[in-house]
């Protein structure tokens, strides 16, 4: 494979970071969990925990109360959707379309931006490839997507999340975004998109059916053995689904953009990290749950 930028350029570095940290964190959690029980008390692991972990991998966690005021409603996540909605599509997407379409010139604060971050010299008037555009549409569409899930699939207990993580979740959109007019400007993978769309909201669809009855309406908020499609093999195939799409966006800029591999790979430490704290609370709250079954990846992990 030839990369189509050997240079490491600045957008690269922050991916790289944000990978590796997420890949010490899946493995300090894994050291930690074979450490005995007494150090779960200590203070460094228990704010350490808070910081991972988020809606029922958090529930069970022995804190102390000043570390609650650090909390914000989990059903909050319809927030990240509805950022990238407007940061993603109604300005960037327009923008890319109006250089396209009308031959307008970018803003002088975005086109700055992305030579800082890309440290290339990108014109004002320099239409971004169809490729570009058409991950632009893709992201959009998936934000669109997740925000209608959170909005009318999804049924939220009072799970929490860190404020810490909730602001990272708002920053991640604005970076993901501008990491698109980064990338490398080389085509496929939408068939793919389009199959782990379809198996992300299934998995959405099954979760939310958890709390509902026959009529449809809410019964319990309580956390019951998810069953049936993609969740006989893993533990979290939405997550697994994420990372599919983010494959898929790679493919469609042609496989050869360092920058979205680097995005692929922070992906796959921040889904497999999140899968594996769910999967060891099913392990442990339901003696029948199915030891075959993997955490994220069916058959690997």
């Amino acid at each position: 494979m030839t990369w189509s930028y050997v240079s490491f350029r600045l957008i690269d570095f922050v991916w790289l970071v944000l990978s590796f940290s997420f890949f010490v964190a899946l493995g300090t959690h894994v050291i930690l969990k074979r450490l005995p029980q007494k150090y779960e008390t200590c203070r460094v692991y228990v704010l350490f925990q808070d910081l991972i972990r988020y809606g029922k991998t958090k529930q069970n966690l022995r804190r102390d109360d000043w570390l609650c005021v650090f909390d914000v409603p989990k059903r909050w996540f319809w927030h990240f959707y509805a950022t990238s909605l407007v940061w993603n599509g109604g300005l960037l997407l327009a923008f890319s379309l109006n250089i396209t379409l009308r031959q307008q010139l970018c803003p002088q604060w975005l086109t700055s931006l992305i030579n800082v971050l890309s440290g290339s010299k990108v014109l004002g008037n320099e239409a971004p490839h169809l490729c570009t555009v058409l991950v632009q549409l893709l992201l959009w569409l998936h934000s669109l997507r997740r925000l209608l899930e959170c909005l009318y699939v999804s049924i939220f207990s009072d799970g929490v999340i860190h404020v810490a993580q909730y602001i990272f979740g708002l920053g991640y959109y604005f970076l993901l975004g501008v990491t698109v007019l980064c990338s490398d400007r080389l085509k496929k993978g939408i068939v793919l998109f389009i199959l782990a769309s379809v198996l992300q909201h299934q998995s959405m669809v099954l979760l939310a059916g958890l709390r509902t009855g026959k009529s449809g309406k809410v019964e319990t908020l309580a956390h019951r053995l998810p069953k049936g499609g993609c969740f006989e093999l893993v533990s979290c195939p939405h997550y697994l689904a994420e990372l599919l799409i983010y494959v898929s966006l790679c493919l469609v800029l042609g496989g050869q953009s360092l920058t979205w591999w680097l995005v692929v790979l922070y992906v796959l430490f921040n889904q497999a990290l999140a899968a594996q704290l769910c999967h060891e609370l099913y392990v442990s709250k339901y003696e029948s749950y199915p030891r075959q079954r993997k955490a994220f990846i069916p058959f690997v992990m």
